[in-house]
C-alpha cells in the first residue's frame, strides 16, 4: 500500500482514523481486521456493516446485494477498499443508503449488462463524488462550468465553503495528486439544517428519481483554494484541457 500523506487538506476529515487505519494495516492487519477493530475498541461509531475478505462474497452475487443481505462489505488489501472502508466509519448512513438505493434496482429489475441510470448515478458517486457545502453564488458559477469567476473572482467566498469527499476511488486517486482529478459534485436540493450531521442529512437527500437525472457537476480538485499551492498562481486555470467549458447544444 503506497504512503498516505494525511496532512493533505483533502484528508482532513478522514484523517484522524485513518492514520490509525493505516499503521495498523502497514504492522500487516489485513483491511478488513483493521476495520473490524477500529469499530470494536470504539474509535469508529458502528456502521452497521463488519467487513470481510473479499473470498466471502458468493460467486456470482452482486458486491451490493450481498451486503445488503448480510451486512457484510466484501475487503480487499488495497488502497481503493481501504478508503471505502473510511467512508465507511464517516457517513456510515449515506453509505447504507448508496447501498439500500443498489439493492432494490436489483431486486426490481435484476443485474444485467447494463446498470441502469440509477445505479450508474450511484456507483460514480460512491466511487467518484463530493459534496460542496458553499455559498450559492459558487454553486451558480460550479454549474455554468464558469472557472475563472468560481476559483478567482469569487475566491474570498471559499472561506466560507467545503468540499467533502465521498468517492472511495477519488480518494485513491489523490494519494499521486494529478492536476486533471476531477470529483463529481453533488447537487443537492436542499440546504443543510442546523445541528444535522452531513451523512444523515445526504442520506435524506438521495432518491432514485433524483439520482437518474445525474445531478453532478465535474469538478478538477486541484483547482480548490488552498487544496494545491501552484493554483496560487491564477494561469493554473487557464489550462483548457482540464478546465473545460460547458457543453453547447
Amino acid at each position: 500500500m503506497l504512503t498516505i500523506d494525511w496532512q493533505r487538506p483533502w484528508l482532513a476529515p478522514l484523517a484522524a482514523l485513518g492514520q490509525s487505519a493505516a499503521a495498523r494495516v502497514l504492522a500487516g492487519a489485513s483491511v478488513a481486521e483493521t476495520l473490524n477493530a477500529l469499530i470494536d475498541m470504539g474509535a469508529a461509531p458502528d456502521p452497521g456493516v463488519r467487513f470481510v475478505p473479499q473470498a466471502a462474497l458468493p460467486p456470482g452475487m452482486a458486491y451490493e446485494q450481498f451486503i445488503h443481505a448480510e451486512g457484510h462489505v466484501p475487503t480487499r488489501d488495497n488502497l481503493h477498499d481501504f478508503f471505502n472502508g473510511l467512508v465507511w466509519l464517516h457517513y456510515p448512513a449515506t453509505k447504507r443508503r448508496f447501498n439500500r438505493l443498489q439493492a432494490q434496482v436489483i431486486a426490481a429489475e435484476g443485474v444485467g449488462a447494463r446498470r441502469g441510470p440509477v445505479r450508474d448515478a450511484l456507483t460514480l458517486f460512491d466511487e467518484n463524488g463530493a459534496l460542496l457545502l458553499a455559498p450559492p453564488a459558487l454553486h451558480a458559477a460550479l454549474a455554468a462550468r464558469q472557472w475563472r469567476r468560481l476559483f478567482v473572482e469569487l475566491r474570498p467566498l471559499w472561506r466560507d465553503a467545503r468540499l467533502l469527499l465521498l468517492g472511495h476511488a477519488l480518494m485513491e486517486k489523490l494519494v499521486q495528486p494529478r492536476k486533471p482529478i476531477t470529483a463529481h459534485v453533488y447537487q443537492a436540493r436542499a440546504a443543510i439544517e442546523s445541528g444535522v450531521a452531513v451523512g444523515d442529512w445526504l442520506a435524506a437527500d438521495l432518491d432514485a428519481a433524483h439520482l437518474a437525472a445525474k445531478p453532478f457537476h465535474p469538478l478538477p480538485v486541484l483547482g480548490v483554494p488552498g487544496w494545491w499551492p501552484e493554483n496560487e498562481n491564477f494561469c493554473f486555470y487557464d489550462d483548457s484541457l482540464v478546465f473545460r467549458g460547458a457543453r453547447t447544444t
